[in-house]
């Protein structure tokens, strides 16, 4: 982060950007509900179901601020590294807000985008999420969109190879392959890109997440831990990407 917004970070008041400069879309890498739990003695579940109240508040904030786009990373390709009671208890709670949470986001015009490896999931997950994305696609007030076994080098590279197999059937010439053809075989087809990706709990990295799309997105990183984000948390990077002069590469004026 610059000098500057680690000014906005420290101020007592937490101002809200313009509408002129609030990001179409944010994305967030939801990082730190294990620091947060051990923090506080108390077990990981805890820690997960705490992030999970925070994605809710965060949800609620978006669509107060106008913004239209909101991808969560909530499951990466290297979480199934982790413990099995760990990855137990991580699809439990996808299971549970699946089932009981979608009817409440349709209620305020939320509509559910699925991006990434769902094959990877058990049989009742795939299904319960397929079922949330058709039940809001008629809603336009937010596109929530849940990153779930996503991984951004194998969503690049899936798209190489549906290139390659477009190519290899005669449907386009290798030389008519440009950015906005390649984007379109990417698992964000028709999204915006992000213009602002906001990573919690201390770390700077993006950790295989969106990195074709994240090309030219403002990166926000803060030491708050996921569980703890909340409105404020939320009001502060709006501030601090309205603050931000967004190049594309140009040379300022």
């Amino acid at each position: 982060m610059t000098k500057e917004d680690d000014q906005v970070l420290s101020g007592s008041d937490h101002p809200v950007a313009g509408a002129a400069c609030l990001p179409e879309h944010v994305a967030i890498i939801m990082d730190g509900n294990g620091r947060w739990a051990n923090m506080r003695g108390l077990p990981l579940l805890a820690g997960h179901r705490a992030g999970a109240e925070a994605v809710q508040r965060t949800v609620t904030v978006a669509i107060k601020r106008g913004v239209k786009w909101l991808t969560l990373y909530a499951f990466s390709s290297e979480n199934w590294r982790r413990t099995p009671g760990e990855v137990a208890d991580l699809t439990g709670l996808l299971r549970f807000y699946l089932r009981h949470k979608v009817a409440e986001l349709s209620r305020e015009g939320v509509r559910l985008r699925i991006i990434g490896d769902l094959t990877r999931f058990p049989p009742d997950i795939q299904e319960e999420a397929r079922r949330a994305e058709q039940v809001t696609m008629g809603n336009d007030r937010l596109v929530l969109v849940l990153a779930l076994s996503y991984g951004g080098r194998a969503d690049i590279v899936q798209a190489a190879a549906r290139m390659a197999q477009a190519v290899a059937r005669g449907d386009i010439a290798a030389d008519e392959i440009d950015e906005s053809l390649f984007a379109s075989a990417l698992l964000t087809a028709g999204m915006p890109d992000p213009d602002l990706v906001v990573r919690t709990s201390g770390e700077s990295r993006l950790s295989n997440f969106l990195l074709w799309q994240s090309a030219y997105a403002e990166l926000v990183f803060l030491d708050t831990p996921w569980p703890d984000f909340d409105e404020a948390h939320f009001d502060t990077v709006l501030e601090i990407y309205s603050r931000r002069e967004r190049r594309f590469g140009a040379r300022p004026a």
